[in-house]
């Protein structure tokens, strides 16, 4: 059991604030466009990152910091390259 889950319930609010500041503070990650919701006894992380990979990384850095702590991810993947459809407006 890690100095962040008491067994007791869910996570709190340090745990919350303690993933916030990972993300943006590890220069692996640097993300500061993902938020931490409290789902039950689950944290979901959510937002929008430019790659699987870095959906990836992200929740492989999260769960190795936070073992006991039940995450799930709702990060999709945004486009980052040029459309290659021209966008017909009405």
């Amino acid at each position: 059991m890690s100095q962040y889950d008491s067994g007791a319930g869910p996570p709190d609010e340090y745990v919350e604030a303690e993933i916030h500041r990972l993300l943006a503070e590890d220069p692996a990650v640097a993300e500061q466009g993902i938020t931490v919701v409290r789902r039950e006894s689950t944290l979901v992380l959510q937002g929008e990152v430019e790659s699987p990979h870095r959906r990836a990384e992200i929740l492989r850095r999260v769960s190795e910091r936070f073992p006991d702590v039940p995450i799930m991810t709702d990060i999709g993947v945004i486009r980052t390259q040029a459309p290659t459809q021209i966008e017909q407006l009405p």
